[in-house]
């Protein structure tokens, strides 16, 4: 147990160390009055010159605090975010708002449906490529994401120079699609 809540916790505090870093590196020095920039896109990614600023991102997560700073993360890469706290919930919003997001980063562990249990339903009702993160860094539970279809499975805590990259997902899904 001891070994449980001492993981959490250094989770935790690198969560909140990654979160001063990224306001400290997102701060505006052009206003002088030391407010946060943040990440206003004006629509859809559409492929031209911004990009890949405005790639629209569903987070899914039951911690808030994971949410926060995913939020904060993606924001500070241009990238528009929507969040979700509950993986039935991101499912309704996914389905009631088709080809409005363009990629997906959901949990694995969630108290009302598991990250793969998500990722089977994106997957046979949607062309939208998921990445599954976790703190869980077993084999097993890796292969088991990335055999479900998952593109990729991000180990927590999450670097803001690996989200940068995850356009990359969008654009292998695009061009997949196109051959």
């Amino acid at each position: 147990m001891l070994i449980i809540q001492t993981k959490s916790l250094f989770l935790f505090h690198l969560y909140i160390s990654q979160l001063w870093l990224l306001f400290f590196n997102t701060m505006n020095p052009s206003n002088g009055n030391g407010s946060m920039s943040t990440a206003s896109s004006s629509g859809a990614w559409d492929g031209r010159d911004q990009f890949p600023a405005g790639l629209r991102v569903l987070v899914v997560d039951d911690d808030p605090t994971c949410l926060m700073i995913f939020e904060k993360m993606l924001k500070a890469c241009l990238y528009q975010v929507t969040k979700c706290n509950k993986a039935e919930t991101a499912l309704s919003v996914l389905r009631e708002h088709k080809n409005e997001f363009d990629i997906v980063i959901s949990d694995v562990h969630m108290p009302d449906m598991d990250g793969f249990e998500l990722l089977k339903h994106i997957t046979s009702e949607m062309d939208l490529p998921v990445i599954l993160i976790s703190a869980d860094a077993r084999k097993q539970v890796v292969m088991e994401g990335v055999t479900y279809g998952a593109c990729d499975y991000l180990i927590k805590p999450v670097r803001i120079e690996t989200l940068k990259n995850i356009w990359q997902h969008v654009v292998r899904k695009k061009a997949r699609n196109t051959v």
